[in-house]
């Protein structure tokens, strides 16, 4: 395997947490319940992990910053352009194997 420098590997982890936010962002269509249950996580844990990183950085980052960073807008926007009603399957899928942390 290639030996990366810390830089590199820092830089290719932010590409490809960039392409991801980019791909989530073209994705509106999947529902942040369908990707709970799928993968574990979802748009939301996403803008979680982005503020607690800049806040043990010293960056005072809101909820709502984050969430605006990760969804390319204001999350009540985007509530209101793309969030669907959930079936009570997929509600109960999620309280099923719901993580603690949510």
């Amino acid at each position: 395997m290639t030996e990366l420098s810390d830089e590199q590997q820092r830089d290719f982890e932010a590409a490809a947490f960039r392409r991801l936010v980019e791909h989530l962002r073209e994705r509106n269509d999947v529902q942040n319940i369908d990707l709970m249950n799928l993968a574990g996580f979802c748009r939301n844990c996403l803008s979680n992990w982005y503020r607690e990183a800049a806040n043990a950085e010293g960056v005072d980052l809101t909820k709502d910053q984050s969430r605006e960073i990760v969804y390319g807008m204001p999350y009540a926007q985007w509530q209101a352009l793309n969030q669907t009603d959930t079936s009570d399957a997929k509600k109960a899928e999620f309280e099923a194997r719901r993580p603690k942390d949510h």
